[in-house]
């Protein structure tokens, strides 16, 4: 089987772009792509839009991951989201560690461990490609490098710091050859997919560009058609 390019979308909490009818239209868009051109698309919206997505992708490939989930038992815990919650609810995975939302090592090992129990799926980010590697021993489905330096500037790791990519996917592979490697930070259009594919990795982890976007759709399509096009042999 051929494998297929990845754009996974971290929808964040921008308001008003993250939420309501739309982060549903991002998800109608996401489909009308994935309908086209076959690709993996991963959605990850905020908690309050997971239902109406998991609806609009419903009877599609596409995945639905919440943005994060803490290391905890169900019980006596407000405000917090185990894992069992989000696995209730129906969502495909969970991302783990963003830049934005930390983790220690400790809490991801025992977040990946409980999720492939539940069977989710488990996407780690990294700001490194050390630390990339240290997080791809643990075994996740996907390990998605972005300097926070980058995350939100338009400027693209994939030109700006490609040894950062190169360097990921030399180091994870030493520990890991079948985990999914995926980079993001700054990635605006489907030729920083393009770039990043042809550089080793499966893919992208976007937010802004798309969220952002008066025309989700269109960004989104240029990106798998790029990804499709890296893939080629």
């Amino acid at each position: 089987m051929s494998l297929k390019p990845i754009v996974a979308v971290n929808y964040k909490a921008y308001y008003p772009y993250s939420f309501g009818e739309h982060a549903v239209q991002i998800a109608r868009d996401a489909v009308k792509v994935w309908k086209e051109t076959g690709v993996d698309i991963i959605l990850a919206p905020p908690y309050t839009e997971l239902y109406r997505v998991l609806k609009e992708v419903e009877g599609t490939d596409i995945k639905v991951f919440a943005q994060h989930a803490d290391p905890v038992e169900p019980g006596a815990k407000t405000g917090y989201i185990p894992l069992e919650a989000l696995k209730e609810l129906g969502v495909h995975g969970v991302i783990l560690n963003h830049s934005e939302h930390r983790l220690k090592l400790a809490d991801i090992n025992w977040l990946v461990k409980k999720a492939k129990k539940l069977g989710l799926q488990t996407l780690v980010c990294a700001d490194v490609p050390e630390t990339g590697a240290a997080v791809a021993v643990l075994e996740p489905d996907m390990v998605a490098v972005e300097p926070p330096e980058l995350i939100g500037t338009g400027i693209p790791v994939s030109k700006a710091k490609p040894e950062v990519i190169t360097r990921s996917v030399e180091l994870i592979r030493k520990v890991n050859k079948d985990v999914i490697i995926l980079t993001g930070a700054g990635i605006s259009r489907g030729e920083d997919v393009y770039a990043a594919v042809k550089l080793g990795t499966l893919g992208v982890l976007v937010a802004s560009a798309i969220v952002k976007s008066d025309n989700p759709y269109q960004v989104i399509k240029d990106m798998a058609l790029n990804g499709l096009k890296a893939l080629e042999k």
